[in-house]
């Protein structure tokens, strides 16, 4: 594989010197009070909007692991990649009630949807379930990365772009994150289209490509009776997941809640799921691509989490190398960069302001940075343990999500679209939702310590899809039930946070947050998914 020579470095040195010319300029801007760090005061346009959106979702671990689904046989799991529908049910269905609600957090939602517990249950969970999956999957992907492409030891890399990334984020706060997350992510599109481009020229074109690998290579719905990747649970527990991380997970919804107002913030979600198409051409095929040239004995890796580096390596010319060796280091610095902040708001204002209510705004924001050189260490520790999980990075992320998403999504759905759930049927929900979630999971690490056979052992072995799928069924049911044996919610506490419960003045300010141009951009990304859907299939 080749190594990354003088021009290549003068191409990274130089996308670090923007990347901190832009951090150093928010810096010097003040954060005089939580609305500044944690929401950039509320003053981003739609552009930065949707490109940050873009560039927290796109981690190292998802350029390396959805390369290495397209060089692996695991095309199913290109679904999730066609989620923009769900972004756009961000902006169209669950934005209005963020924005009317003035909440900084998803918890400070719950909170104010049903009561205290939810927030606190909800915050807790969140916090940990950053830094075991996020932070640390992400570190564990970047040094992967890093260690491949520069040559230097993994623990030199992953800890040197973690630390850099922290500093700037202690720094800067929000403001700091969202737009040097726009310089990443167009630094990042520019570097995955021309690895793209140059590797489907090498492999001889995209029907050559197609012939090499097989037309069912390609297909991404597999039929119910597949032991793997059974097409209907497949489609539901997807859209599960895809709810809880697009629509009530705080990193992606703290990037809209910044936006100058309604109609931008839409816009933004408009723009984040047009660019969210892009990872099955600028990803998934270069590890197909990559799949197909080692078949013709052209390319050579040892897992298919490394095609993406190793392609890159092997077909790019000096420089461009340097550009996705950049892009590839945009990827991981905007990820973890998203989870550090807001990490550090929901610890701040979730936990700590809850404890500490009358404490001043500064002092806030003095916490809101402690918070984040923990959850920087807290990373760096839990780095021997992600570095175990060396294949089916992409794959172990979805499973993890699997297992916590359904019964968020449960309350969130229930929340706002059904006005009888109540403050018990979500912390009852939440509770024994999450003991289940984690059950299964904790169940399928120790799998290979039960008797084959034995209920234990079978209750692991379940396919998750499946049982992702029938979690929710359960966790929609225990809401409902237990909703209806307590007493209804207060109606004056509920209005404008359902459906059922929107003023008429409400529905007009919603109504004119958006134009015809707003919905043609919507049915025209719609389009193109279902495009997608019938092309690889």
């Amino acid at each position: 594989m080749k190594s990354l020579d003088l021009y290549d470095w003068i191409v990274i040195a130089g996308y670090f010197i923007l990347l901190f010319s832009v951090a150093w300029w928010v810096i010097k801007q003040k954060n005089e009070n939580t609305e500044d760090y944690f929401l950039a005061g509320k003053d981003i346009g739609w552009f930065v909007v949707g490109a940050s959106i873009f560039a927290s979702n796109i981690g190292s671990e998802h350029v390396v692991g959805l390369a290495g689904n397209g060089a692996s046989d695991k095309m199913p799991l290109l679904i999730y990649e066609l989620h923009s529908w769900i972004v756009l049910m961000l902006g169209w269905v669950f934005l209005p009630f963020y924005a009317r609600s003035k909440v900084f957090t998803m918890p400070e939602f719950l909170e104010k949807r049903f009561d205290s517990r939810s927030r606190w249950v909800l915050s807790i969970v969140s916090i940990i379930a950053y830094v075991l999956t996020k932070v640390s999957v992400t570190i564990f992907a970047g040094g992967i990365v890093v260690s491949t492409l520069l040559n230097i030891p993994f623990w030199i890399g992953a800890i040197s772009v973690v630390i850099l990334t922290g500093i700037y984020t202690i720094l800067g706060g929000m403001k700091a994150v969202v737009y040097t997350e726009a310089i990443q992510a167009v630094i990042l599109l520019i570097g995955a289209a021309t690895l793209t481009f140059i590797g489907l020229q090498e492999v001889g074109g995209w029907e050559e490509l197609k012939t090499t690998v097989t037309p069912e290579y390609l297909d991404m719905w597999r039929p119910n009776s597949d032991p793997d990747y059974p097409w209907l649970p497949l489609l539901i527990t997807s859209t599960i997941v895809g709810i809880w991380y697009w629509c009530t997970d705080q990193v992606i919804v703290q990037r809209v809640l910044t936006a100058k107002n309604i109609k931008e913030a839409r816009r933004g979600t408009i723009f984040g799921a047009a660019m969210k198409i892009t990872p099955v051409f600028l990803f998934l095929v270069p590890g197909i691509i990559a799949l197909a040239l080692k078949m013709k004995g052209e390319l050579d890796y040892d897992s298919p989490d490394q095609a993406f580096p190793v392609l890159m390596s092997n077909l790019l010319p000096s420089g461009l190398r340097g550009l996705v060796a950049a892009g590839l280091l945009a990827a991981l610095m905007s990820s973890l960069a998203s989870v550090f902040n807001s990490c550090s708001t929901l610890f701040t204002l979730d936990i700590y302001k809850k404890l500490y209510p009358n404490k001043p705004e500064i002092e806030l924001v003095n916490i809101g940075k402690i918070a984040t050189v923990i959850i920087v260490i807290l990373g760096i520790i839990w780095i021997p343990v992600i570095s175990l999980l060396s294949d089916g990075l992409y794959e172990y992320l979805q499973k993890v999500q699997a297992y916590l998403a359904p019964p968020i999504a449960a309350v969130f759905l229930l929340g706002i679209f059904w006005k009888r759930i109540n403050s018990l049927g979500a912390i009852v929900t939440l509770s024994v939702g999450l003991v289940i979630g984690m059950s299964k999971l904790l169940m399928e690490t120790f799998k290979t310590s039960f008797t084959e056979g034995s209920l234990l052992y079978n209750f692991a072995d379940f396919n998750w899809l499946i049982f992702g799928a029938y979690y929710f069924l359960s966790c929609v049911v225990i809401a409902i039930v237990v909703s209806f044996l307590s007493p209804a919610p207060n109606e004056q506490q509920l209005e404008g946070l359902t459906f059922a419960t929107v003023t008429d003045q409400q529905k007009a300010e919603n109504r004119s947050s958006y134009g015809i141009g707003d919905i043609v951009a919507t049915v025209a990304i719609l389009g193109v998914i279902a495009w997608v859907m019938y092309s690889f299939s």
